[in-house]
């Protein structure tokens, strides 16, 4: 049963999402829901989901875990807290007893916002990475290429924490370069305690023109690099409808695995995100008035 390890939920009568800003985000601007995700989900046999989080707010995340806690779609939340703040251990310790809170797997920080491209080696974001490790947390990355400096050292500085990279470290698909992205990325995948997201690529190609080929050179990379057992499929839903849908995306990412084994393609679409994340069993089945896991 395949995995989406990286999608986003929001109710603009419940918060805005400031980030959703001009006319090509526009599209984006109204509430996507459980119920929206389930048909998407429910259409591609996808049987559990990762939600995480897209704005930097506190009040975010217990209310994603509140949601985990109601739906059985959603295996696992990657949600956010100010990793500077010095008690970080214990609001951790706090968001794991709420409602919910069974299902915290990691955390993000929009560092792809960040004007510091050295902000992850900062003496009091490590001491909160150093707090996730030790609460087993991970930690995911949403960077832009001239940041994965800064994550290699920071991956290299923390063995003990698992470092998850999103959308493959936004690579310039648009303009068709490789480089340096593609060195920076393998120099982050040699250290063990990294994996990476195949998401988000649709969206960092042309909206209107893209093709699967035009996404290749950069799966191959990060198949090369990591490896199928430390690769997971995200969908990215629902940003991704700004270039393709729900369906669309999850064919592209098996275009672009068709060349592995079908024990390594287990590997991307379910494998990695359970064991990474330590995701719970997909709900059983009612099938003829018995239980199955089907």
């Amino acid at each position: 049963m395949i995995v989406d390890a990286h999608h986003h939920l929001w109710d603009l009568s419940v918060r805005d999402q400031d980030w959703i800003t001009g006319p090509q985000l526009a599209p984006l601007r109204r509430d996507f829901t459980v119920d929206d995700l389930r048909a998407e989900t429910t259409a591609a046999e996808v049987g559990r989901t990762v939600l995480v989080q897209t704005v930097t707010v506190p009040e975010e995340t217990p209310e994603l875990l509140a949601l985990a806690d109601g739906h059985d779609l959603i295996a696992g939340v990657v949600g956010w807290t100010d990793l500077t703040r010095p008690d970080v251990a214990d609001e951790l310790a706090r968001l794991r007893a709420l409602p919910g809170g069974r299902h915290l797997k990691g955390i993000r920080h929009q560092i792809q916002a960040e004007p510091d491209p050295e902000w992850l080696l900062r003496p009091d974001v490590r001491r909160g990475l150093a707090a996730l490790a030790a609460a087993g947390l991970v930690h995911d990355l949403v960077v832009r290429p001239h940041q994965l400096p800064a994550c290699v050292r920071a991956a290299a500085a923390h063995p003990d924490l698992t470092f998850v990279l999103d959308h493959l470290g936004k690579p310039p698909v648009a303009a068709g370069a490789t480089e340096p992205w593609a060195g920076l990325v393998r120099a982050l995948a040699a250290l063990p305690n990294t994996v990476c997201k195949l998401s988000g690529l649709v969206t960092e190609a042309d909206p209107a023109s893209w093709a699967v080929d035009d996404l290749r050179p950069y799966a191959d990379v990060v198949l090369d690099a990591f490896g199928p057992h430390r690769l997971m499929f995200g969908s990215d839903w629902p940003v991704c409808t700004l270039a393709a849908t729900y369906g669309e995306v999850l064919t592209t990412a098996t275009e672009l695995t068709a060349a592995l084994s079908e024990a390594e393609r287990a590997e991307v679409f379910a494998g990695t995100a359970t064991r990474v994340y330590g995701l719970r069993a997909a709900p059983a089945r009612r099938v003829g008035g018995r239980n199955s896991r089907t």
